[in-house]
């Protein structure tokens, strides 16, 4: 299977910069197109709305010509001048002109600079990455730094429908950079419910272990893979696993259930977008599932016709 192009999200700040540095390079090892998208507020939209004056369109063509020379000024020669000189410069917000982008270039591989956000910048809004990882049907890859290579990925698997598609992806990222692979599947502890008979956790966890070795490490394809069962809160154990290890890619589901039926992209995923350990890739599980169920729901109607 191939990778299909590569789109990179900059914006002016050094992260993006090491997204570019390593989109293009993960590009030549797959040896698909790069394009590297930019966008920017469009100063003289409220001129545009009430009127057709050639000057405005000039001034925009102005703007977005600014803004290209900036983001050249940022990239210098850390990338190829060919890349450089094919950057697109669009009006609009960044999660939608990359969005529009992807629609238009269907990428095998999104790829944006990460960033540490305050709680406020969250608040506010959230980051791009988010919104992105939120809403694409293909891998998006948060890189933090630029490492100058790829050699240890880490995936999280879970005892859900998620694991085949996040460990297929990771098995393809790692033979795509040559990297060695480790599998983890964290176990959280049984949760407090009052309301509920206590369960025996001796029993719940044996259940979780034949669950994991009957259904999910078959799914691991790619030989001499070291499988690790860790015991805690999914996150930290993440976070701890990805940095003894050294790991260089942490690999993640944007969409998984675990014992409390909790959505892996509204927590797990996003504390990991927002702290960041190491570059982030994640699978985009989530919006593949609810077009499969969606298709699934029209079958039976299209046959009773």
């Amino acid at each position: 299977m191939t990778w299909g192009s590569i789109v990179v999200g900059v914006d002016l700040s050094p992260e993006a910069k090491g997204a570019a540095v390593v989109g293009e390079r993960l590009a030549r090892l797959a040896d698909v197109p790069c394009h590297v998208v930019h966008a920017v507020r469009d100063a003289w939209a409220p001129l545009v709305a009430v009127t057709v004056d050639p000057q405005v369109v000039d001034m925009q063509q102005l703007q977005l010509g600014v803004a290209r020379h900036h983001v050249n000024e940022l990239l210098g020669t850390s990338v190829s001048d060919q890349l450089r000189r094919k950057v697109d410069v669009l009006f609009g917000p960044a999660a939608v002109v990359l969005q529009q982008v992807m629609r238009e270039k269907r990428p095998g591989l999104v790829v944006l600079g990460g960033k540490h956000h305050s709680v406020l910048d969250r608040w506010l809004g959230g980051s791009t990455s988010l919104h992105i990882v939120r809403a694409a049907e293909v891998p998006v890859l948060i890189t933090a730094g630029t490492p100058p290579a790829f050699r240890r990925v880490l995936v999280a698997a879970d005892l859900s429908k998620a694991a085949g598609p996040t460990l297929g992806l990771a098995e393809r990222f790692a033979r795509l950079v040559g990297a060695e692979l480790r599998v983890l599947t964290v176990f959280e502890p049984l949760p407090d419910m009052p309301a509920m008979s206590p369960v025996d956790p001796t029993e719940y966890f044996a259940l979780a272990q034949d669950t994991l070795q009957r259904d999910i490490w078959p799914l691991v394809k790619a030989p001499a893979v070291e499988k690790l069962v860790r015991h805690g809160t999914v996150v930290d154990t993440l976070l701890r696993e990805a940095t003894d290890w050294k790991a260089d890619v942490l690999v993640v589901g944007s969409h998984g259930k675990g014992w409390a039926q909790r959505v892996l992209l509204g927590s797990v995923t996003e504390q990991l977008i927002n702290h960041l350990p190491t570059s982030l890739l994640v699978a985009p599980v989530g919006v593949a599932a609810a077009k499969l169920e969606k298709r699934e729901k029209r079958q039976p109607a299209v046959a009773a016709r």
